[in-house]
């Protein structure tokens, strides 16, 4: 499986993207969990299928392009509102990135890196190692890209995005991730309770960092890829519970700029897991 990870990194992004568009509707076919899952969410917020059917070949884009995004060289990225950025950075501030499973969003990191890594140190992102070892030797080395240092998910990785912060560095974040028991708090999201993490806007109230919302889209015929980003509408609240809501919102309000390449079939409304005890938030 290794072998096939490197051997796919040479494809061209048409091709990738090509295979896994069709991947995609293959697993949307075959699962009728799956299936149940994308239709209830994307009508939760709103959408009929054919609205988002496109969602489902991003779906499989999403896990076609890995290979190349972790392996490979870093694709063609154009950014827009980049001037966001760079106003944080020049009031002193550390950036909190935050994105939701939409596009390409192992590409923000590392285009975000690419860019300002040099000048403003590393993005800090939490890290999970996978269960399988081949796997877990690839994500190792594709975590640890130039200008992006992976922590672990534990207490030790959120001490160090802290100290990220406050050098004035940055770090990245999934919001409508679920987290683990007791890392989280039960708010809307698209107008159902979401079991959804606190450390977004605890990093953000802890070192005073600026919010930067971005969304990396995938342009047609493997042409490359267009990120978004955007500062928070309104100051963050010291409320954490209503921190976490805007956060929220901030996401609803970005997956509906590009409905078409999110996640619907992500299991956003699950019951948390157990926390493992070896670390836990700050």
């Amino acid at each position: 499986m290794s072998f096939l990870f490197r051997f796919l990194s040479l494809w061209p992004l048409w091709l990738l993207h090509g295979l896994g568009a069709a991947l995609g509707w293959v697993a949307f076919c075959a699962s009728p969990t799956y299936r149940r899952r994308f239709l209830a969410n994307a009508q939760l917020a709103g959408y009929r299928f054919a609205q988002v059917r496109a969602a489902v070949g991003h779906a499989g884009r999403m896990a076609a392009e890995l290979p190349r995004l972790w392996l490979g060289a870093l694709p063609a990225c154009r950014f827009e509102n980049a001037e966001c950025v760079e106003r944080a950075w020049a009031a002193g501030k550390g950036i909190v990135f935050l994105t939701p499973h939409l596009g390409c969003f192992e590409l923000s990191v590392q285009a975000a890196a690419q860019r300002w890594s040099a000048a403003h140190g590393p993005i800090t992102i939490l890290y999970r190692p996978a269960r399988q070892r081949w796997l877990a030797e690839v994500m190792r080395t594709a975590r640890n890209r130039p200008g992006v240092q992976a922590v672990p998910t534990e207490l030790m990785g959120v001490r160090q995005m802290i100290k990220a912060l406050r050098r004035g560095e940055a770090v990245g974040l999934l919001p409508d991730q679920v987290p683990p028991d007791g890392q989280g708090l039960w708010v809307p999201f698209f107008g159902r309770a979401a079991y959804t993490m606190t450390l977004a806007a605890r990093l953000a109230q802890q070192t005073g960092a600026a919010v930067v919302l971005a969304r990396c889209e995938r342009e047609p015929w493997g042409r490359g890829y267009h990120l978004y980003l955007e500062e928070l509408a309104t100051p963050l609240s010291d409320v954490l519970e209503l921190a976490v809501q805007q956060i929220n919102q901030a996401m609803e309000q970005t997956i509906r700029q590009c409905p078409q390449q999110y996640l619907w079939g992500y299991a956003r409304y699950k019951q948390p897991r157990p926390l493992l005890r070896t670390g836990g938030e700050a």
